[in-house]
């Protein structure tokens, strides 16, 4: 694969110049501040740095930080970010039975989106049985994405991927029965002959999902800084998936599968076995074909879970009962991950997410009901701000982030502070 480092770096950029670019691509925008924090070198160093990145047109500045890194002089200090010529990452997500892709430049801006239409996340084949039609969609989607903004591919440093299954540290499916079309399948590889090269990184779409909250989520600024802050991403799709950071790291555990919670067990006494081969997980209670088959006998001809949301959000009882019925389990096993890890926020992701208080209801009551009062009182519940565009956006976060190293071998990430 070609080196991560876009034509426009120039190669005899000063060491600490290259030092403070990783740490704008690992941690995002920052003031001259807290650059200095995150680098240790000193306000005349970053100066100098900053003024070498500048003459390559490699950074850019705005007025955008917020009140709480004021100076003296009450002024609101400026924010500096890597410019759009520093070079673009792209996100992909792809769902069983959708394809997206986000366009993104190292300054931790969102370029451009696809498919931008209303349908756009529905795909016709499912990605489990028809793996290079998908493969070729989603190289078709990335092309066009650059081409329409006079972006070239030689100008992207990364490209992520996420997948509804989980993954492990060396970058395969862990459970061949999750997504069994996939299992002999390098999806890195495949992808990158499909785009020239291009480097290719693949996760888990809800770890992806919770990256690319974090990162593209809201206001970086506001989250809490403290080395304890925890958030959580749930994407409730065909499958029921988590995603988990941990001080402003992705936490996937020493298998790197950490987070799925689809197959966390309600009941080890059902007789009934799930994809992933155990008894009583939380998707044979709350999975999208569990759903689509209880809603199905009101609505024989229900297509989907997107219809299913639709007719619940239009006063359909019959939808409504069968998602209120999917938070009640929701809310249960967020109610084991409550009292186990108590994190701060926790955010609801994917297609069934679309229907609001009708499954965010349930699920706060149920972890009201089943967490210790202190742990549950101390989380937020709340539908993802993203929306279905969570997992892309991640996807170019971990493109972002992994890009950091290839500007600097050997940088050590630290916490903004």
């Amino acid at each position: 694969m070609r080196s991560g480092v876009p034509p426009s770096w120039p190669s005899d950029l000063a060491k600490t110049t290259r030092r403070l670019a990783s740490v704008l691509l690992s941690e995002g925008p920052g003031t001259q501040a807290q650059l200095g924090e995150l680098t240790g070198l000193s306000r005349q160093t970053i100066s100098v740095a900053l003024a070498e990145l500048r003459d390559h047109g490699l950074i850019e500045t705005g007025i955008e930080s917020s009140a709480a890194d004021q100076s003296s002089a009450g002024r609101r200090a400026a924010l500096i970010r890597l410019s759009r010529r520093a070079g673009l990452v792209v996100g992909v997500d792809i769902g069983r039975r959708h394809v997206q892709v986000v366009l993104a430049d190292l300054g931790y801006q969102v370029i451009d989106k696809a498919p931008a239409g209303p349908g756009a996340y529905r795909h016709p084949p499912s990605a489990d049985t028809h793996p290079d039609d998908v493969l070729d969609e989603a190289a078709r989607l990335v092309r066009e994405l650059l081409a329409s903004n006079d972006c070239r591919l030689s100008d992207v440093v990364g490209i992520g991927v996420g997948i509804p299954a989980p993954m492990t540290h060396a970058g395969l499916v862990a459970s061949p029965t999750l997504l069994p079309g996939w299992s002999g399948i390098d999806l890195a590889q495949a992808l990158s002959d499909r785009l020239g090269g291009a480097a290719i990184l693949v996760d888990n779409d809800a770890n992806l999902g919770a990256l690319g909250e974090y990162t593209f989520g809201g206001d970086r600024d506001a989250l809490p800084a403290r080395p304890t802050y925890e958030m959580v991403y749930v994407k409730v799709a065909t499958g029921i998936g988590a995603g988990i950071i941990r001080a402003g790291q992705l936490h996937r555990g020493a298998s790197g599968i950490a987070g799925e919670l689809g197959h966390v067990t309600l009941d080890y006494k059902d007789p009934a076995m799930c994809r992933c081969g155990g008894y009583g997980c939380l998707e044979l209670y709350a999975g999208a074909d569990v759903l689509l088959k209880k809603a199905r006998v009101a609505w024989p001809d229900l297509s989907d879970t997107l219809e299913l949301v639709d007719k619940a959000k239009a006063g359909d009882p019959a939808c409504i009962s069968v998602i209120k019925s999917a938070g009640d389990h929701i809310g249960v096993a967020l109610g084991i991950l409550v009292d186990l890890t108590g994190p701060d926020m926790i955010l609801i992701g994917g297609e069934l997410s679309d229907s609001g208080e009708i499954l965010l209801g349930p699920i706060r009551e149920k972890v009201s009901r089943t967490a210790m009062a202190a742990a549950a009182d101390s989380v937020t519940i709340s539908n993802a701000p993203l929306r279905k565009w969570s997992t892309a956006s991640g996807a170019a976060a971990l493109a972002l982030k992994a890009s950091a190293a290839t500007i600097n071998p050997g940088i050590r990430r630290r916490h903004r502070t």
